[in-house]
């Protein structure tokens, strides 16, 4: 599983870096443009962020047609993420300076759809971010679709084919972006930290961007666009990153043939920006919550890597260390430690410490501050090869995406970013070794496999990831359980293993996922704490937004698969492996338990809290399971339209989205809006709309979807997510190539019945946020 790398410079001045990860299923790219939101220009505001938009609609050799694609990826994008492209129609040339720009040769073999179309269809996932100093670009996909989505980023950056009609459809979903943002308790938080240093720094200022910051009709505005385009996005302003199962001259290839789409030129000095401070930096105090933030001026080269080692080691809570003690205290709910800032030697570092009522704020200041101290003067010889341990683990366990987008695993020369003043004075040690990076696979007496396991063969020993899920009540009260786990999770996490433990409906849900060795040693700690559960308060829920609220609250409506009883699956496991797992298991007291295939029930209307600014609206059509194949189908069909009719054309709100998903069991399509115009009532009536509408033509779209089903191409993570979907749906013997031979016999009678099943209303679960929302 080794990895090999490469870094050249084309001969357009585009640096490029390569790395081979022979372990990997998919392919990934990363283009990184040097410019973001503090190189606009000071009277446009969101102007980088804009242009960032404005890419996703279309180019001459790849437009943006009819059958307009939706996000690609989760069902609603992240903070800062793109989210989709704006209307599809060609209104005509752009009177402005984009006007005029050549457009390349269009061949037979690359004319079609657009990039977010393409790679969904695809099954692959596609983003982009606009940051401080830097835009970012990403996908990842299957081997055989790297070309061409290479070739769509490329050219859409290079040659974009906007229209002053576009760019005022774009505007509004910005507009709705920011009215989303400024409803959001945690964004604000944010922004008000940022405002703690010098008005005179770009950081304290505003840059998201609305509806009066980007005057599209005005000719200056136009001139500004069209020159932050030019400057920036050439060659000498870019790195491609680029990774993959490939063998390096095949990345090199790609980077090469598509790279080169991009104008020459050379590196552009970006404006250095004025202290970061001007006076004492003071965070703004809310109740329950310190902020302790940590401003640098003159960091030296590789700072990033010093910063995220300094995370990792003050957010470790192995005894000995300041998450430890605050949860001795009893003080803490929750820590983090991130970096909110980071050009030419600055950087702005973020503790955030949740607190419980009996926390004494001042003294755990002081006890952070303390622990720095220690940190900055303590021997880290052996901390540093221990990173060095912490960073190859998850190296291996990272997808092709994660590979790309990260700059590099080896620490700098020096990983010190510590410039405080003080001497430490409580006992503070390092963290010892942690066992799970040397965990091995005992060897045990056989067992025989309990009753309630089902162990999938899909998931091939060879890929060295497995995953385990485990299924049952408990008579312990809810908030007891929540997080009891959560220093078990923490530690995996920085082992690479994922280990998640939540409540579904009337039940708790165990999943752990990673290199089996070190699966197995998490699991058999969980089980151990879970059979007799400390005592554990409630921690801190991170706030939602409404449609994210309701997506939450969807599977506590929709009846549990099993009724009482633990079930599990397991995948990617050998035979030892499983063996170890039968003695494990044998320490879960409950009664083995079969999942029942799930019954569809009459539609229903739920209402949910209280509707606070934007009205939010999830609509979940449960479909039966042997269906799969045509209702997945169906989503693929109007995914698209979708997205296009309630986000572009009727600028209903942000977070508008349809998908197919799997939840305790059952199947069916979910629909999302959230908006800050429409009413609940207003809403539905255009979903109702939406479905009216004719049937969707099937045309060719089975093949392309049918090939994402199979266990070669698909996500590790992915494929167990689909089985264990499947067991609790009642289907033990889940194969994915029946999935995909089911897909190739839809036909376009299929889809039309399902279309009007789906109209029919018959199975509508709805959840709505507000007392009073129907």
């Amino acid at each position: 599983m080794s990895h090999t790398s490469q870094h050249l410079i084309l001969s357009n001045g585009l640096r490029v870096r390569l790395l081979h990860a022979p372990h990997l299923k998919r392919c990934a790219a990363l283009l990184r443009v040097e410019a973001g939101s503090h190189d606009a220009p000071l009277a446009y505001p969101g102007l980088a962020h804009f242009l960032e938009h404005l890419f996703f609609l279309g180019t001459t050799r790849f437009p943006v047609d009819e059958a307009h694609a939706a996000p690609v990826g989760a069902g609603l994008p992240a903070k800062g993420a793109r989210s989709g492209p704006g209307p599809q129609r060609n209104q005509g040339p752009l009177r402005g300076p984009f006007a005029g720009k050549p457009a390349p040769t269009t061949s037979a073999h690359s004319c079609g759809e657009a990039l977010m179309r393409y790679v969904q269809r695809q099954g692959g996932q596609l983003n982009a971010s606009t940051r401080e100093r830097c835009t970012e670009f990403f996908f990842e996909v299957p081997l055989t679709a790297m070309a061409g989505a290479l070739e769509r980023l490329c050219d859409m950056l290079a040659h974009p084919l906007l229209t002053l009609e576009r760019q005022r459809a774009e505007r509004e979903v910005i507009h709705a972006e920011w009215v989303a943002w400024s409803a959001n308790a945690e964004a604000q938080r944010q922004y008000a930290l940022l405002r703690s240093v010098s008005a005179q720094h770009p950081l304290s200022g505003f840059h998201a961007g609305n509806r009066d910051t980007l005057p599209v009709d005005e000719p200056a505005f136009q001139l500004a666009l069209g020159d932050f385009h030019q400057r920036f996005y050439q060659a000498g302003q870019i790195l491609l990153s680029l990774s993959g199962p490939q063998p390096l001259e095949e990345l090199e290839r790609l980077a090469q043939q598509y790279g080169g789409l991009f104008a020459a030129g050379g590196r552009v000095a970006q404006e250095t920006p004025p202290p970061l401070l001007d006076g004492p930096l003071q965070a703004p105090r809310i109740d329950g919550q310190l902020d302790l933030l940590l401003a640098h001026e003159h960091l030296p080269e590789g700072a990033a890597a010093a910063i995220e080692y300094l995370a990792t080691w003050i957010a470790d809570g192995r005894p000995g260390g300041l998450v430890a003690e605050l949860r001795e205290r009893g003080w803490l709910e929750d820590f983090s430690f991130a970096s909110l800032y980071e050009f030419a030697g600055q950087a702005l570092l973020h503790a955030k410490v949740k607190l419980t009522p009996t926390a004494d704020a001042g003294e755990v200041e002081a006890l952070l501050r303390d622990w720095l101290a220690f940190f900055r003067d303590a021997d880290q010889h052996a901390l540093r090869l221990e990173y060095q341990r912490l960073q190859a683990a998850r190296e291996l366990s990272a997808s092709a995406l994660e590979l790309a987008r990260r700059d590099s695993t080896a620490l700098p020369p020096s990983t010190q970013v510590i410039a405080h003043p003080g001497v430490s004075r409580q006992p503070w040690r390092l963290p010892e070794p942690e066992p799970l990076l040397a965990a091995l696979v005992p060897s045990l007496a056989a067992v025989a496999v309990p009753a309630g396991l089902n162990i999938s063969p899909v998931l091939p020993a060879s890929r060295q990831y497995a995953a385990l899920y485990i299924r049952w009540q408990y008579d312990t009260p809810a908030e007891h359980l929540r997080d009891v786990l959560k220093p078990l999770i923490e530690r995996a996490r920085r082992a690479a293993v994922e280990l998640q433990w939540n409540r579904a409906a009337d039940s708790w849900q165990l999943r752990c996922a990673g290199a089996p060795a070190p699966v197995l040693a998490v699991v058999g700690q969980a089980l151990a704490m879970l059979e007799q559960p400390p005592a554990a308060g409630p921690g801190d829920t991170p706030a939602l937004i409404p449609i994210r609220q309701l997506m939450e609250q969807l599977a506590h409506h929709l009846p549990s698969p099993t009724s009482g009883g633990w079930t599990a699956l397991a995948t990617g496991f050998d035979a030892a492996a499983q063996n170890v797992l039968g003695h494990l298991l044998q320490s879960i007291s409950a009664v083995p338990a079969q999942p029942r295939a799930p019954v569809l029930e009459p539609g229903r209307w739920h209402c949910q809290g209280e509707a606070v600014g934007e009205h939010a609206l999830l609509l979940f059509n449960p479909v039966p399971a042997h269906e799969e194949a045509t209702w997945r189908l169906l989503a693929q069909l109007i995914q698209g339209p979708f997205y296009q009719r309630l986000r572009s054309e009727l600028q209903l709100g942000y977070a508008v989205f349809s998908t197919y998903r799997q939840i305790q069991g059952h199947n069916g399509l979910m629909f999302g809006v959230q908006s800050p115009s429409a009413d609940h009532g207003e809403i539905l009536g255009h979903l109702r709309a939406f479905f009216a509408r004719p049937a969707p033509v099937l045309a060719s779209a089975g093949e392309a979807l049918a090939g994402q089903f199979s266990e070669p191409v698909m996500g590790n993570a992915e494929v167990a997510e689909w089985l264990w979907q499947a067991h609790l749906a009642g289907n033990a013997d889940a194969r994915l190539e029946a999935l995909a031979d089911a897909i190739l016999q839809v036909d376009q009678a299929a889809i039309d019945r399902a279309w009007a099943q789906l109209a029919s209303e018959r199975h509508w679960l709805i959840l709505a946020n507000g007392a009073d929302c129907r």
